[in-house]
């Protein structure tokens, strides 16, 4: 069986596959990348810095922000995100094309927003007090690290050239918990007595067990043939995507609708200072029937306190003094790609459309991104930042895919 995780590190690793075609260099000799040994912040994060040959540094940086990690997870940086299974790791790929890298840990694991902001913002001071001031400093994150990138470059123009974030629910993160609530709520109508009733408080015991859980207990009666119907209407009144032309991404979200709801439930009550999730006044619909649905749904008014946590402290603002690429698949079962719309509704409320740029990629899948994806959004970005046109070429055989493309302003 899959793993949330798992789909972050792979994401991950085709996020930066570009980079070993942006620069070739014809005849030279193959790039030599050097991970220092791993430090630690003032904060207890840990972190990496990766240094291709000095002849070879642009004198640029990019910074990469790691998707999310469960709170249960070990504490460090998160290996299966910095490489893929297949052994391609960012910092050679980014150290290739003459960039340094940087990454860190994060101070906590589960819901890091705000301590994942401010780390990245001591990770530039780290990095300038060892290297030297970068010329230009690239800030780029998928998933959680999506919406650390769109609040780093926000609220510190001075310290990034830009950023590029992907995937990330950086719209309203009011509706990013609702959608995982929501589902919650809605699969316990439809599916009563598979999960403990509670949809704002988690067992140890299920977190500690939950794979067992999925085969066994929630899996064979929510895709047995006789429920099909019910299915059909959870997935229609939750507004949950998938593929229709590929069965396995029902299953995959459903099931990554209520990994969120395990993992990252208790982690975000005590991080927020109270329960976020509130759908007194929400009217669902979508099923056979309505009434029915609206008049047993369980019903949860959230806590002030972490209403008004997120409203200071995680909510973007669409004020932008640099640019910021952003990329999102449309049928994005973790963090729905209506994300993209609601933030560029908040850049032209401040006025500040030209330093935003959003490419859609019509696709299912969290992340879902293909090298050429990537290709573009990065060549925009640097071109947004510099003021350049360049040439990229791209040779990504493994993709299937040969072009040449140059950036426009």
């Amino acid at each position: 069986m899959w793993r949330t995780t798992r789909r972050v590190a792979v994401t991950a690793a085709c996020f930066f596959l570009f980079f070993l075609t942006l620069v070739p260099v014809a005849g030279a000799a193959p790039p030599i990348s050097t991970c220092e040994p791993d430090g630690v912040q003032s904060s207890g994060a840990i972190y990496r810095i990766c240094m291709p040959a000095p002849a070879r540094w642009n004198g640029d940086l990019v910074i990469f922000a790691h998707g999310y990690v469960a709170f249960n997870e070990p504490f460090g940086i998160p290996e299966d995100q910095v490489c893929s299974p297949d052994g391609l790791c960012l910092p050679t790929l980014i150290n290739t094309l003459g960039y340094a890298f940087a990454t860190t840990s994060y101070s906590t694991n589960g819901l890091a927003v705000l301590p994942g902001v401010q780390d990245i913002v001591d990770l530039v001071g780290v990095f300038t007090g060892t290297h030297g001031a970068p010329g230009h400093v690239y800030l780029t994150g998928a998933s959680e690290g999506g919406i650390v990138t769109a609040l780093a470059v926000e609220q510190y123009p001075d310290v990034f050239d830009g950023g590029l974030a992907a995937c990330g629910p950086i719209g309203d993160w009011h509706k990013q918990i609702s959608y995982f609530g929501d589902f919650r709520v809605v699969f316990e109508y439809f599916f009563p007595g598979v999960l403990p009733p509670s949809v704002t408080d988690v067992p140890m015991e299920l977190i500690d067990n939950w794979d067992d859980v999925w085969e066994n207990d929630v899996k064979p009666v929510v895709f047995d043939p006789m429920n099909q119907s019910k299915l059909d209407q959870l997935l229609k009144v939750a507004k949950t995507p998938f593929d229709k032309n590929d069965p396995q991404t029902i299953e995959m979200s459903v099931h990554d609708a209520l990994w969120y709801w395990v993992f990252a439930t208790n982690d975000a009550n005590d991080k927020l200072g109270g329960q976020p999730f509130d759908n007194v006044g929400r009217r669902y619909r979508g099923s056979h029937n309505d009434v029915a649905l609206n008049a047993s749904a369980i019903r949860v008014a959230a806590d002030q306190a972490a209403v008004d946590e997120i409203q200071a402290n995680y909510q973007t603002t669409g004020d932008l003094e640099v640019p910021l690429v952003t990329l999102h698949t449309t049928k994005d079962q973790q963090v729905p790609y209506m994300h993209e719309p609601l933030y560029r509704q908040k850049v032209k409320s401040t006025g500040d459309t030209a330093l935003h740029v959003n490419i859609p990629v019509f696709r299912y899948g969290h992340c879902n991104f293909k090298p050429l994806d990537v290709v573009l959004a990065f060549g925009r970005l640097v071109n947004k930042v510099t003021g350049q046109e360049m040439d990229v070429p791209v040779a990504l055989s493994s993709a299937g895919v040969t072009a040449s493309i140059k950036s426009k302003r």
